[in-house]
């Protein structure tokens, strides 16, 4: 087995070590309760669900009927839960919880949640929101209908709230790959801030990207003439890279500038930033300047890159999400 999948194996292990002993798992009762952790998410499904059967039961939570079977009947002894037959097949029993089962349920759901609470009190509020979001990452990479599964892209007009999370991902995902200082993160918000004081919706315009739903990039199209627009804040989300959705927010950028009626379009990137430049230049994007400076960091290469959207080779059709 190579060094990089040994490494990567042993960081999952170690993940799943401190998040069982972090949240009680290695423990026998739940949450100061008398159930085990089974027994407690059984609970929980029956107090937050209708219609349970048991084989469904078994099914959602990965548990051998069997080993359900006994809980369930320890759950009749305690008085936690009733059955009854189902209306369209006889053989079948739903559960539900009775009234002494609301309350375990409800007395275990709300020391849940003030252990949770407990946690992220102790955390900045942008960390918090880091975490997560690596939580979600971890769950949409782990199931069955993840995202490389069954991408749904969506290019849609910006919601409140999207204008900061443009800034704030902007300022953190380039001060993490390459190093950049306050200073571009200060850029991105005067850009996003004249954007939506001075927007003219007919001659300009920002596309948020969703995958599944979730946010992941952005791209806007600003108008510096009557004939000429700037591409802006071109941004993909590194874990939702591989999906084309960089080239699908420059093409909607091209799509609109040829509809606009600009007959120049162009754009200032960084040498290093070779994703977007590839993008580009599939595109159809030209190099036309290149200038060292230190704006965010040292020993960067500005370049200039242009392209006619009225070439009849650029992209004709209007998204539908426009």
């Amino acid at each position: 087995m190579a060094r990089r999948s040994r490494d990567r194996i042993e960081s999952v292990r170690s993940f799943n070590r401190f998040y069982t002993r972090k949240i009680g798992v290695v423990q026998d009762r739940v949450l100061r309760s008398p159930f085990s952790l089974s027994e407690a998410r059984v609970l929980y499904e029956l107090g937050t669900r209708r219609g349970v059967v048991a084989t469904g039961l078994s099914h959602d939570l990965d548990l051998d009927l069997g080993y359900l079977s006994r809980i369930l009947r320890a759950f009749e002894k305690q008085r936690l839960i009733r059955k009854a037959p189902s209306p369209h097949d006889g053989r079948r029993h739903i559960l539900s919880l009775t009234r002494a089962g609301r309350g375990a349920f409800k007395r275990i759901d709300t020391r849940s949640r003030q252990e949770i609470a407990k946690t992220l009190a102790g955390i900045p509020r942008r960390e918090q929101k880091k975490l997560i979001d690596a939580m979600k990452t971890i769950e949409r990479q782990l199931s069955e209908d993840g995202a490389r599964k069954s991408p749904r892209i969506r290019l849609r007009r910006p919601r409140a709230g999207d204008m900061g999370w443009v800034v704030e991902r902007h300022g953190e995902i380039y001060a993490r790959e390459y190093g950049w200082d306050g200073r571009f993160e200060g850029l991105v918000a005067q850009i996003v801030g004249d954007f939506l004081c001075k927007v003219d919706p007919e001659r300009e315009r920002c596309w948020i990207a969703d995958l599944n739903g979730r946010r992941v990039g952005s791209v806007f199209l600003v108008r510096k003439s009557q004939r000429v627009a700037k591409l802006r804040l071109l941004l993909v989300e590194p874990d939702a890279r591989g999906y084309g959705i960089g080239t699908r927010l420059v093409n909607q950028c091209l799509v609109f500038a040829r509809n606009a009626g600009y007959r120049k379009v162009f754009l200032w990137t960084n040498d290093v930033l070779h994703a977007a430049r590839r993008i580009y230049e599939r595109a159809g994007f030209k190099l036309v300047d290149e200038k060292r400076h230190e704006q965010f960091g040292r020993g960067l290469v500005g370049q200039t890159w242009e392209i006619n959207p009225l070439r009849k080779d650029q992209p004709r059709r209007t998204s539908r999400r426009d």
